[in-house]
């Protein structure tokens, strides 16, 4: 059924045009991810497609009765007004109480807050969860949100994924969606709209389906050698190597994703960077013994024991107020612990990306082209040196280096604050939300240099896709304690969940008791806190992976009992070691058609037909561990 669309628009700025002639339509059950560089066009065609912005030219339809919630970057509220009034106006609670979707919006975004407190005494990240409760507490047919994932953690984000998976029936309702966020992209989305050169390309399924189709359009333009060379193979590869469920769901040919990265090799070759690192930083880098951090009124951190080395590529987790940036204050030394010690290696530099660009604030009048000429001439890089007019063009900041900073965009700024930082060459960099500001090629772009980048990476991120690509190894911060997470988000996701549910039967019980084993498991054992990467860790990380497994995880979510889960393991090892022995049958095929007489066609396709019957048996096999997986999450 046709909700609404957009009929020949154009929309124009005196030296660029944003849309040209543009018809394109949203139907019932659409959801749809916007995606395009920064400055293309894309929140300006949600605002049209909305009613709230006139095109120059061509006209907006929609249905009748249907109703649209725009979600704005910015909020505006009433002065005065209290959270409750904000969400619900003034309708009592038992009337909103009775509706299933507020109470789900209620909970899921407002539920650490007091209803009665006044908007105008929040932060801006509660004033952005209380104005995302206020539009989805609506009864809308279509949902437009611009950067909704904007200043929620991860618990938040997987959060609103759900609500907007279930908030509708199948074909019922629409969501268009503006957002860096590539796991959020997956999550919720079954289409892709690109916004550039004033069109729209429509891609179906989520970020990884249109990583794939974006790709294979250009390779049919291109030369193949040269289409290669591309930064989405590489982003490809690791979709497909690094997290094969998240490419199992979009509707593409997987055969075809595998012929196109056969020859890509994995996008860090961590040996290299580690080897590069110890000679930069040598053995020691940062390690905590017993160390605990209080605030008045509050213990943030207590008895942390935590070893960070040569070339490790961590990522630090955690709700808001966790201890994160406390954590990472007390690596570039910002923060003093109020107990324990805090030893630091002799060579260390550290350099901190922050979300702030106080950095650039006495630079803006300076020239871009100046600033990178008093700059070292080379950046050392594990694929080879580069010059900062390379790196700036890697960036996309290649067409304005005889530009003032002040007068670059806030994205461009971001760009140029993370080259500024590389071209200083610390040996240890602290990223603190680098996201913001950036669109998705941008991303793909930052994280190719970080691939290369030879030091200790420590990364502070909501955005869970980023989190996953440069990282090795995540933490959580909660509870006071640092917890290893041998199942990275996913698992920090399930052990945080059982935490919640725990505190809230101790609420509802009137008790103490229940919450405690969760918080052990989330917080993790303070006087044995692992290792990250480093001489020794591994024993640690292997400790906290059985701690997770005997507290947290064993049937968590699954509605399995012990014996079932022990049963599917097997299950699932089993199938691994006959997925290997398969691929490696698949692989031998392919070696003896390489070396068969390409002129023996009859015996060319026996092989081939050899190969079929294993590739079939593989991807049924494939399907089975799908399965398992989703089982035992």
């Amino acid at each position: 059924m046709h909700l609404l669309g957009a009929e020949t628009i154009s929309l124009s700025y005196p030296n660029r045009t944003i849309l040209d002639e543009l018809t394109i339509g949203v139907d019932a059950g659409d959801r749809i991810g916007i995606v395009g560089r920064n400055g293309d066009g894309k929140s300006t065609l949600v605002t049209i497609l909305a009613g709230l912005r006139e095109p120059d030219s061509g006209r907006v339809t929609r249905r009748r009765d249907v109703t649209t919630g725009y979600l704005h970057q910015a909020d505006d509220f009433a002065p005065g007004a209290s959270i409750r009034e904000a969400v619900v106006g003034d309708a009592a609670d038992h009337e909103w109480a009775a509706v299933p979707r507020i109470r789900d919006v209620m909970s899921g975004l407002l539920g650490d807050l007091d209803l009665e407190a006044p908007v105008d005494g929040l932060s801006g990240g509660q004033r952005r969860r209380v104005a995302l409760a206020a539009l989805l507490a609506g009864d809308h047919d279509v949902l437009f949100l611009d950067e909704p994932t904007n200043h929620l953690d991860v618990e938040g984000i997987a959060w609103l994924a759900r609500h907007l998976r279930n908030r509708w029936s199948a074909g019922q309702g629409a969501v268009l969606v503006v957002t860096h966020d590539r796991w959020f992209l997956d999550e919720v989305t079954t289409q892709t709209w690109e916004v550039h050169d004033g069109t729209v390309d429509q891609y179906e399924g989520g970020y990884a389906a249109y990583v794939l189709q974006r790709l294979e359009r250009r390779r049919l333009a291109d030369q193949a050698e040269a289409k290669r060379q591309n930064l989405m193979r590489k982003e490809l590869a690791w979709l497909r190597r690094g997290a094969p469920a998240r490419t199992s769901k979009p509707k593409f040919r997987i055969d075809a994703a595998n012929a196109l990265i056969a020859d890509v090799p994995p996008v860090r070759n961590s040996v290299e960077l580690v080897g590069m690192a110890t000679s930069r930083l040598g053995k020691d880098v940062f390690e905590l013994t017993d160390v605990g951090v209080d605030y008045p009124g509050k213990t943030v951190l207590d008895g942390i024991d935590w070893i960070v080395g040569p070339g490790d590529r961590i990522g630090i987790l955690g709700r808001n107020g966790a201890g994160k940036s406390t954590l990472a204050g007390l690596l570039t030394g910002d923060v003093d612990p109020t107990r324990g010690r805090v030893k630091k290696g002799k060579t260390v530099s550290v350099a901190v990306l922050d979300q702030q660009l106080r950095d650039l604030e006495p630079l803006m009048g300076e020239f871009v082209r100046e600033l990178l000429g008093r700059k070292k001439t080379e950046y050392k890089t594990a694929g080879g040196d580069l010059t900062p007019g390379q790196l700036a063009e890697k960036l996309g900041l290649g067409d304005v280096l005889a530009n003032r900073v002040k007068d670059l965009s806030g994205g461009q700024r971001r760009r140029l604050q993370f080259l500024l930082t590389l071209l200083d060459e610390p040996n240890v960099l602290i990223l603190d939300e680098p996201t913001n500001d950036m669109d998705t090629d941008m991303l793909a772009a930052m994280e190719d240099l970080l691939d290369t980048w030879a030091g200790t990476l420590l990364v502070i991120s909501h955005d869970r896709y980023f989190m996953e690509r440069v990282t090795d190894d995540q933490f959580a911060v909660r509870g006071a304690g640092v917890r290893h997470l041998p199942g990275g988000i996913d698992e920090y996701l399930r052990l945080s969940a059982a935490q919640d549910a725990a505190e809230a039967a101790t609420r509802a019980a009137g008790g103490a008791a229940a919450g405690g084993s969760a918080t052990e498991a989330l917080s993790g054992s303070r006087s044995g806190a692992p290792a990250a990467g480093s001489a020794g860790s591994a024993g640690s990380a292997g400790s906290a992976g059985q701690s997770a497994a005997g507290t947290g995880t064993s049937g968590a979510g699954s509605g399995m009992s012990n014996a079932q889960r022990r049963a599917a393991q097997k299950e699932l090892s089993a199938l691994e070691r006959k997925m290997g022995k398969l691929q490696r049958s698949v692989d031998d095929v392919h070696a003896r058609m390489a070396a068969h007489d390409q002129s023996d066609f009859s015996g060319l396709a026996s092989l081939t037909q050899e190969q079929q019957g294993y590739e079939a048996e593989l991807a049924d096999l494939e399907e089975r561990w799908l399965e398992l997986t989703d089982e035992l999450d």
